[in-house]
């Protein structure tokens, strides 16, 4: 199953997470963690819920696998990854920081979006960081609660947030020309 559209004239794939992908995709989340959240959150912060030393990357892969993830690539190269379980919970949205701000978590977003509704889920739920918060919200998400969980002993701050899938209104804009993928 894949959706392309395009983006700054590169080409946005998603597609499901497969074997391969599984450094680039601990990469992905690694930068992410440690660039782009690094202005919402401390170091100390930063490096709990990063814990590079700790993570084994066939364990990765399993998650990645359990999670049902889709990963995105521009022109080729991994960029982004998601997921959504059967209940509709996002548990990881990451995009690398080089391609921030070029469609890729728009595109991730509506590819869950899509999913959720061709499953005929009536909410989706994610717990999200500070940085992440306004772009779930302009995605249509609303905070549920403000959150502060123990991670590696450190306390972190995110939000529970939640988007109702009632509604043509409600949806994700997809751009023009996008294929969306067959159930």
């Amino acid at each position: 199953m894949e959706l392309n559209t395009s983006v700054d004239g590169s080409v946005v794939v998603i597609r499901p997470y497969g074997h391969g992908d599984a450094a680039d995709t601990l990469a992905i989340f690694l930068a992410a963690v440690t660039e782009t959240a690094a202005a919402d959150y401390s170091p100390e912060q930063i490096q709990a819920w990063a814990r590079p030393e700790s993570r084994e990357l066939s364990a990765w892969h399993t998650a990645m696998q359990a999670r049902n993830s889709y990963v995105a690539t521009v022109d080729g190269v991994p960029a982004g990854f998601s997921d959504v379980d059967s209940e509709g919970h996002i548990d990881m949205m990451f995009v690398a920081p080089r391609y921030l701000r070029r469609g890729v978590a728009r595109q991730l977003i509506g590819h869950v979006e899509a999913r959720a509704r061709r499953e005929q889920l009536r909410e989706l739920t994610a717990n999200v960081s500070i940085t992440a918060r306004p772009f779930f919200e302009r995605s249509g998400f609303t905070v549920v609660a403000e959150q502060h969980p123990l991670t590696a002993g450190v306390q972190l701050t995110n939000f529970r947030m939640k988007k109702k899938l009632v509604g043509g209104e409600e949806s994700v804009r997809v751009p023009a020309g996008t294929l969306l993928p067959d159930a």
